[in-house]
């Protein structure tokens, strides 16, 4: 019989943790680190939850995955939707996660450490 070359305990943990691929650099990830976005009505929206219905592609949340993915007319085609999507919403959304984090915020750690001036 032939066995498979992961142990049982990693083929557990490689079940736990869904793998995807995203649109723009076509590198295999977690479904941790990667952005899933949807088409509404013509544009494309990050699915914060991962409950929005319909088709989902997959992406890193970094802006050079999303330009090879407009690039490539990577959308339109993993989303299975004819014509051109309007990916600004997207691209707001990198440009804070990039700003403020992972987050997307001030965490309130941050708010926490910050000196207090003293008014007097």
């Amino acid at each position: 019989m032939v066995r498979s070359p992961l142990t049982a305990t990693a083929r557990t943990k490689h079940r736990d943790s869904p793998v995807r691929t995203c649109v723009g650099c076509r590198k295999r990830a977690s479904i941790g680190e990667l952005l899933r976005v949807v088409a509404v009505d013509g544009c494309l929206v990050v699915d914060e939850r991962r409950r929005l219905p319909g088709r989902g592609a997959w992406l890193h949340p970094g802006p050079e995955c999303l330009a090879k993915a407009e690039r490539r007319r990577a959308f339109p085609r993993a989303l299975r939707v004819s014509g051109v999507l309007d990916a600004r919403a997207v691209s707001a959304r990198l440009a804070a996660h990039a700003v403020h984090g992972p987050g997307g915020g001030s965490s309130p750690a941050q708010s926490e450490t910050r000196k207090q001036v003293d008014p007097s």
